[in-house]
């Protein structure tokens, strides 16, 4: 399977190298980056590394919802067809802080950003079927066992635990992929979601989690994989036959696996749609 893929946050680490891997497939890759000048050096970088020139890049920062529309009406307006759409960046922050649209930043830039990324290149997504949308979610959901608080999902009534905060949005990307697998269900379109491994990159190490959160991030990495093999389930889920059909999973080392019981929670990931869709003004 080959045609138009397009990464976010396919800038750096994980993202950079999954649209790497798609690119050597022969793949049509655009990264959408917030960094315009970090995204022109890595599409240089893509080119060269895959022998592929048909590596691109648009801009996206999804704590901004005008961002987010913008790089959906760019791919909407160059692109006839979008035929995988990997969601992969995010990010994690040691305090409490809100975005331009109101949201609580890890809230919005993990999972409302591409919830409506997702739900406005959804016609495009069915008009290319087969396509699949491929969501970067991670073990870290486990932290949020006990599920969302529907009540407290911006984080204003108890103290902020960044890692636990980034627990609870992984976990609303399990749901949020499970939901949406059912409601693209006959259309030819499918969904998963996955865990990439303990990765050794500069995820949270950029003072985001502050002292404690980098000396963490520091001591682990010798028990941490490459982005490349960190890469390996994204490129699976996005181009392998393997998985042609399969939807509504979460993977892991290119198989599937069990998430926790607060993510496999029907009544949850329908509830969280319709605050996400309200929030983000999409149906």
């Amino acid at each position: 399977m080959t045609g138009t893929a397009v990464v976010t946050g396919g800038n750096s680490g994980i993202g950079k190298e999954t649209a790497l891997g798609l690119a050597r497939l022969g793949w049509q890759v655009v990264i959408a980056v917030r960094n315009p000048t970090k995204g022109a050096d890595a599409v240089d970088h893509l080119r060269r590394a895959s022998g592929n020139d048909a590596v691109t890049a648009t801009a996206l920062d999804l704590a901004s919802f005008a961002s987010v529309r913008a790089c959906a009406t760019s791919l909407l307006d160059t692109h006839e067809r979008v035929d995988v759409l990997v969601n992969n960046a995010g990010l994690v922050v040691h305090r409490r802080q809100v975005t331009e649209d109101g949201n609580e930043l890890q809230f919005q830039v993990n999972h409302l950003g591409p919830f409506l990324l997702t739900s406005l290149l959804r016609d495009r997504l069915v008009a290319s079927a087969p396509a699949r949308v491929v969501m970067v979610a991670s073990h870290a959901h486990k932290y949020a066992g006990r599920g969302l608080d529907f009540d407290d999902l911006q984080c204003e009534h108890h103290a902020y635990r960044p890692f636990r905060v980034y627990g609870r949005t992984k976990l609303m990307n399990i749901l949020f992929t499970r939901e949406l697998a059912r409601r693209l269900d006959g259309t030819g379109v499918t969904a998963n979601a996955l865990h990439p491994g303990y990765v050794a990159s500069n995820f949270a190490r950029d003072n985001d989690t502050g002292v404690l959160g980098n000396v963490a991030m520091i001591l682990g990495r010798p028990f941490a994989i490459s982005c490349e093999k960190g890469a390996l389930t994204s490129i699976h889920l996005a181009s392998s036959p393997d998985v042609a059909g399969v939807t509504g999973q979460y993977f892991y080392r290119c198989s599937p696996a069990q998430p926790t019981a607060a993510a496999r929670d029907d009544e949850a990931a329908s509830r969280l749609w319709d605050v996400s869709a309200r929030l983000t003004g999409v149906g």
